[in-house]
């Protein structure tokens, strides 16, 4: 989890691949709509993305054996559909500067999500740390570095439950 640009994609499929899960990747499931708000610059409400968490709540259901599941989930109220949906669901945020993500984002060519939204997402940050179950982690150390150290916490996780 994390905000535009931190790397949710390309950790999350290091850490699926490490685990031997599966990969659902949140951006797939937003509906049309909601992509083209963001397109157009225009932040998703609470209510644009209540479908969108309620989908990938039942995509995290339908695995009871484990998923790796990319999604910002910048709010705890956005975390806590999420583990209504998993019991025992774990967080990875992937943490960075506004700078970093705003630079990030401005090189993605094949996106639907613009830099002018990066503002946004840290105004709807609420951060994770203090919840249970979240591990964070700074964004900016390498991509494999990230993935084992995730891997690595959640195979604990899962050991210890």
């Amino acid at each position: 989890m994390g905000v535009a640009g931190c790397g949710k994609s390309a950790v999350g499929r290091l850490v699926a691949d490490q685990l031997g899960l599966p990969l659902i990747e949140g951006d797939d499931f937003h509906p049309p709509g909601n992509i083209l708000k963001m397109q157009q610059g225009i932040p998703l409400t609470d209510e644009d993305r209540a479908d969108w968490l309620r989908q990938l709540g039942a995509e995290l259901a339908r695995h009871p054996g484990g998923v790796v599941l990319t999604c910002s989930a910048l709010k705890a109220g956005y975390r806590d559909s999420l583990r209504e949906a998993a019991h025992g669901l774990k967080f990875v945020h992937l943490a960075i500067s506004q700078a970093e993500s705003l630079r990030r984002v401005g090189q993605r060519a094949d996106h639907f999500y613009p830099p002018s939204l990066v503002a946004s997402q840290f105004e709807a940050l609420q951060d994770p740390s203090a919840e249970p179950g979240v591990l964070t982690l700074e964004g900016d150390a390498p991509l494999e570095v990230l993935a084992q150290r995730a891997a690595a916490w959640l195979s604990d996780a899962v050991a210890r439950s």
